[in-house]
Protein backbone atom coordinates (compact mmCIF):
# COMPACT_ATOMS: atom_id res chain seq x y z
CA UNK A 1 0.00 0.00 0.00
CA UNK A 2 2.88 2.35 1.00
CA UNK A 3 4.32 1.70 -2.44
CA UNK A 4 1.04 2.58 -4.21
CA UNK A 5 1.08 5.69 -2.14
CA UNK A 6 4.97 6.88 -3.47
CA UNK A 7 3.98 5.61 -7.26
CA UNK A 8 0.50 7.80 -6.76
CA UNK A 9 2.53 10.84 -5.33
CA UNK A 10 5.19 10.80 -7.77
CA UNK A 11 2.57 10.91 -10.86
CA UNK A 12 0.44 13.75 -9.61
CA UNK A 13 3.86 16.28 -9.12
CA UNK A 14 4.79 14.99 -12.67
CA UNK A 15 1.25 15.78 -13.80
CA UNK A 16 1.83 19.12 -11.94
CA UNK A 17 5.20 19.96 -13.42
CA UNK A 18 3.79 19.33 -17.15
CA UNK A 19 0.48 21.17 -16.24
CA UNK A 20 3.49 24.05 -15.55
CA UNK A 21 5.56 23.93 -18.76
CA UNK A 22 2.37 23.27 -21.34
CA UNK A 23 2.29 26.30 -23.58
CA UNK A 24 -1.09 27.91 -22.70
CA UNK A 25 -3.77 29.13 -25.75
CA UNK A 26 -3.19 32.97 -26.38
CA UNK A 27 -5.94 34.83 -27.02
CA UNK A 28 -4.88 36.49 -30.29
CA UNK A 29 -6.31 39.80 -31.58
CA UNK A 30 -6.11 40.93 -35.39
CA UNK A 31 -5.15 44.70 -35.45
CA UNK A 32 -4.94 47.36 -37.58
CA UNK A 33 -3.70 51.48 -37.62
CA UNK A 34 -6.18 53.78 -35.33
CA UNK A 35 -6.06 55.89 -38.81
CA UNK A 36 -8.15 52.59 -40.35
CA UNK A 37 -12.05 53.14 -40.64
CA UNK A 38 -12.56 49.78 -40.23
CA UNK A 39 -14.02 49.46 -36.07
CA UNK A 40 -14.62 45.54 -36.63
CA UNK A 41 -14.27 42.25 -38.64
CA UNK A 42 -15.90 39.24 -38.18
CA UNK A 43 -13.46 35.49 -38.83
CA UNK A 44 -14.81 35.33 -42.46
CA UNK A 45 -13.65 38.48 -43.04
CA UNK A 46 -10.00 38.37 -41.38
CA UNK A 47 -9.26 34.98 -43.06
CA UNK A 48 -10.29 36.16 -47.02
CA UNK A 49 -7.63 39.13 -46.21
CA UNK A 50 -4.99 36.50 -44.53
CA UNK A 51 -5.74 33.58 -47.34
CA UNK A 52 -5.07 36.15 -50.09
CA UNK A 53 -9.11 35.79 -50.85
CA UNK A 54 -9.74 39.48 -50.92
CA UNK A 55 -7.07 42.72 -50.85
CA UNK A 56 -9.33 45.29 -49.23
CA UNK A 57 -6.36 45.34 -46.53
CA UNK A 58 -2.90 44.19 -46.25
CA UNK A 59 -2.10 41.48 -44.12
CA UNK A 60 1.06 41.72 -41.70
CA UNK A 61 2.06 38.07 -40.43
CA UNK A 62 4.26 36.57 -37.54
CA UNK A 63 7.64 35.01 -38.17
CA UNK A 64 7.67 31.25 -39.99
CA UNK A 65 7.98 29.24 -36.71
CA UNK A 66 6.04 31.39 -34.39
CA UNK A 67 3.77 29.39 -32.10
CA UNK A 68 1.68 32.58 -31.98
CA UNK A 69 1.28 31.86 -35.95
CA UNK A 70 0.19 28.27 -36.03
CA UNK A 71 -2.26 28.80 -33.56
CA UNK A 72 -3.89 31.85 -34.92
CA UNK A 73 -4.60 30.09 -38.81
CA UNK A 74 -5.86 27.07 -36.58
CA UNK A 75 -8.43 29.11 -34.72
CA UNK A 76 -9.28 31.43 -37.88
CA UNK A 77 -9.70 28.98 -40.84
CA UNK A 78 -9.13 25.26 -39.11
CA UNK A 79 -5.81 25.45 -41.44
CA UNK A 80 -1.94 24.70 -40.88
CA UNK A 81 0.51 26.79 -42.08
CA UNK A 82 1.48 24.71 -44.54
CA UNK A 83 -1.60 24.90 -45.87
CA UNK A 84 -1.96 28.67 -45.74
CA UNK A 85 1.72 28.53 -47.35
CA UNK A 86 0.21 26.19 -50.36
CA UNK A 87 -2.27 28.84 -50.45
CA UNK A 88 -0.09 31.48 -51.16
CA UNK A 89 2.11 29.90 -53.17
CA UNK A 90 -0.35 29.52 -55.65
CA UNK A 91 -1.92 32.61 -55.68
CA UNK A 92 1.42 34.13 -56.04
CA UNK A 93 2.02 31.40 -58.83
CA UNK A 94 -1.02 32.99 -60.75
CA UNK A 95 0.66 36.56 -60.59
CA UNK A 96 -2.71 37.37 -58.31
CA UNK A 97 -0.65 38.84 -55.26
CA UNK A 98 2.02 38.71 -52.60
CA UNK A 99 2.29 36.65 -49.49
CA UNK A 100 2.23 38.48 -46.26
CA UNK A 101 5.13 40.18 -45.27
CA UNK A 102 6.45 38.72 -41.59
CA UNK A 103 7.70 39.85 -38.62
CA UNK A 104 9.51 38.16 -35.53
CA UNK A 105 7.64 40.15 -32.95
CA UNK A 106 4.41 41.61 -31.68
CA UNK A 107 6.41 44.72 -31.09
CA UNK A 108 7.49 44.54 -35.00
CA UNK A 109 4.02 43.36 -36.09
CA UNK A 110 2.48 46.58 -33.93
CA UNK A 111 4.91 48.82 -35.32
CA UNK A 112 4.25 47.61 -39.35
CA UNK A 113 0.39 48.04 -38.76
CA UNK A 114 0.71 51.59 -37.10
CA UNK A 115 2.65 52.37 -40.03
CA UNK A 116 -0.03 51.58 -42.81
CA UNK A 117 -3.43 52.31 -42.23
CA UNK A 118 -4.21 49.43 -44.78
CA UNK A 119 -2.79 46.72 -42.73
CA UNK A 120 -3.84 44.45 -40.71
CA UNK A 121 -2.36 41.97 -38.36
CA UNK A 122 -2.34 39.47 -35.43
CA UNK A 123 -0.59 39.64 -31.75
CA UNK A 124 -1.14 38.41 -28.39
CA UNK A 125 -4.13 40.21 -27.08
CA UNK A 126 -1.59 40.97 -24.01
CA UNK A 127 0.68 43.33 -26.48
CA UNK A 128 -1.90 45.52 -27.45
CA UNK A 129 -1.67 48.79 -26.65
CA UNK A 130 -2.87 52.47 -28.09
CA UNK A 131 -0.73 52.60 -30.90
CA UNK A 132 -3.22 49.75 -32.75
CA UNK A 133 -6.88 49.34 -33.09
CA UNK A 134 -8.16 45.69 -32.22
CA UNK A 135 -11.06 44.21 -34.70
CA UNK A 136 -11.15 41.15 -33.69
CA UNK A 137 -10.64 38.48 -30.71
CA UNK A 138 -10.18 34.88 -31.33
CA UNK A 139 -10.20 32.57 -28.28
Amino acid sequence: MNQLCTFLARGAALCGALLLVAPASAEIVVITSPANQASRMFSEQAAQFFMGQSNQFTPIEQGKESPIRREFYQKLSNKSVSQVEAAWAKIEFAGKGTAPKSYATDAAVKKAVAADPTAIGYINKASVDDSIKVLLTLQ
